[in-house]
């Protein structure tokens, strides 16, 4: 009797992760067979992967917009299972040296209390806080807009190697799936579901940045922004004017993740 993750699987390894296709084929109740099953588990090989009715799914996406029905990975897993210790550090691919110098200064710090950092793994500012996590002796978390075999770009594989070994590598689409410009978007729904804060480090007011923002929002997430000078092409100062809160400094995070200090005297 074919088990029910096994269909999921198969239906994920079929259509390459396509959400709409997955979906439309349960809904049409698709005829599997056992040698169809047994095709898509040789595939995959030794490869890792959840599926929605697993009991380790992370609670944190069943509750988002279209949650994936399969998951690949490569890493500790177990590092997305707690929501509250999960921050998203997002921004430009095209950063600026002050993007890149206070994203270095931020993550380093929450990444040494303990918090795990989530990123697109794209360059600039995600390429920064995946490595100051792992610099700062972190654990960093990956979502990837392709295969969980192909790293995009080419440029951040030896970050991919290195989360791969020591973080989590994590992905809705099967291995051998190439990158397309409508996975990053949607990609960023997991992003967003999967962490208590989402901070932008720096990012354009039109960018893939404010697709994780609106995500976020729409689940009820604080987001936090990195102040940018005046005069600038800034999500960071738009979304602030409209009551993101304003990161300055370290503690600001801790504050939000409810690591106050303790109030002080007022003489």
């Amino acid at each position: 009797m074919l088990q029910g993750r096994e269909i999921i699987l198969t239906l994920a390894m079929r259509y390459g992760g396509d959400w709409e296709k997955e979906v439309a084929a349960i809904r049409r109740h698709e005829y599997l067979s056992s040698s169809d099953i047994e095709e898509a588990k040789a595939q995959l090989g030794e490869g890792k992967y959840v599926t929605l009715i697993d009991a380790n799914y992370p609670v944190a996406l069943k509750n988002m917009w279209k949650p994936p029905l399969c998951l690949f990975y490569e890493g500790d897993f177990s590092l997305i299972e707690k929501e509250d210790r999960c921050i998203s550090y997002i921004g430009s691919r095209e950063a600026s040296p002050y993007g890149l110098k206070t994203t270095k200064k931020m993550v380093s710090a929450i990444a040494k209390e303990g918090y795990v950092i989530l990123t697109g793994l794209a360059k600039g500012i995600d390429a920064m806080a995946t490595e100051s996590t792992l610099e700062a002796g972190g654990k960093a978390v990956c979502v990837l807009g392709s295969g969980i075999d192909v790293c995009y770009p080419s440029s951040c594989y030896p970050l991919y190697e290195k989360v791969k070994d020591k973080g989590l590598l994590l992905s809705e689409y099967p291995p051998g799936v190439k990158p397309h410009a409508s996975h990053f978007p949607f990609r960023n729904r997991i992003l967003a579901a999967l962490s208590c804060l989402i901070i932008v480090g720096e990012a354009k007011k039109k960018s893939g940045s404010k697709i994780t923002v609106d995500y976020a929002l729409g689940l009820t997430k604080d987001i936090g922004c990195i102040p940018f000078p005046v005069g600038e092409d800034s999500l960071c100062n738009e979304l602030i004017n409209q009551g993101a809160y304003l990161i300055d400094k370290p503690e600001d995070i801790f504050f939000l993740l409810g690591k106050k200090e303790e109030e002080k005297k007022i003489f």
